[in-house]
């Protein structure tokens, strides 16, 4: 990978991880699932110059990817945020989708991984384990479904997101948008009141502030480079360094959230970053070339 796509790669680690504190805050004043739509208003209303009718052949894989990477991800992920006031362990679990993610790449796109990046993926999930698998997750079995589903949503979108073609970033981004709104908007108006949600939130103007992060950090810098660099690079050479995104996550709640992790930040972060170096220095001495042997001296 070229250290400009893994500077890239870094810094949409540290956007996402800081959408978790955004999304959090928001929830607060706005019901979940109408915060999830407000934010897909936005993104819609900023790329819709940009959207652009797809190839007929692309619509299942298009329509498909955009329930899975954006209804379906966002809205259970931010509705388990609102039913928990703990930041760090969401999270956390989310990253239970770099694994599955791995696994479906292997068993749908046929990709191979050796033993080496294999163990750093280990390594590094044991260490989301350790952080994530305490009794104030196991306290809250529903939202531990409720972001298990996410992650499976969204891994599941990654792998359709390699099948798609000819379709830009932004334009994937503007069809995630609009493609999401409607089924969103439908369940929000079945189970919440969007309306006095949205009021609600005009006495707190801040939180537009994290709408407006959620929208134009997390999904049209953060998810657009990310569908940039998945269409550039396997799944498995992108998706180990994105368990970086629970240990910035934890850093950030308790800097800005006061959330109080124990001692299993340091044993879990420690795991997940050994697991990310191991992978960067092993794809680093694989480009590598092996340095040439000296010629054979002549003979006389």
């Amino acid at each position: 990978m070229p250290v400009a796509h893994f500077l890239l790669l870094l810094f949409i680690c540290l956007i996402w991880a800081g959408n978790f504190i955004a999304a959090a805050w928001a929830v607060q004043s706005m019901e979940p699932i109408t915060f999830t739509v407000v934010r897909f208003a936005l993104v819609l209303l900023l790329l819709l110059p940009l959207l652009r009718i797809p190839v007929r052949r692309q619509w299942t894989t298009l329509i498909a990817c955009c329930w899975t990477m954006g209804a379906i991800h966002f809205g259970l992920v931010f509705f388990a945020l609102g039913r928990s006031a703990d930041v760090s362990s969401i999270a956390l679990l989310m990253q239970v989708y770099i694994p599955l993610s791995t696994l479906l790449a292997v068993l749908v796109l046929g990709e191979r991984i050796g033993w080496r990046t294999t163990t750093g993926i280990l390594i590094s999930f044991c260490g989301v384990l350790v952080m994530g698998l305490d009794p104030l997750v196991l306290s809250q079995l529903d939202v531990l479904f409720l972001v298990l589903a996410s992650a499976l949503s969204l891994g599941t979108g990654t792998i359709l997101m390699r099948r798609l073609q000819g379709i830009s970033v932004l334009n994937f981004q503007a069809w995630n948008a609009l493609l999401s709104i409607v089924p969103l908007s439908l369940l929000a108006l079945w189970l919440e009141d969007p309306l006095r949600g949205i009021q609600a939130t005009f006495a707190a103007p801040d939180v537009w502030l994290a709408v407006a992060y959620s929208a134009v950090g997390a999904s049209i810098i953060g998810h657009g480079g990310f569908y940039w660099l998945i269409q550039r690079h396997e799944v498995h050479r992108i998706t180990p360094y994105l368990l970086l995104v629970p240990v910035l996550a934890v850093l950030l709640g308790i800097l800005f959230w006061g959330d109080r992790p124990g001692p299993r930040l340091l044993t879990g972060g420690s795991l997940v970053l050994a697991g990310v170096l191991w992978i960067t220095l092993r794809a680093r001495w694989r480009r590598k070339p092996a340095t040439p042997r000296p010629p054979p001296p002549p003979t006389t």
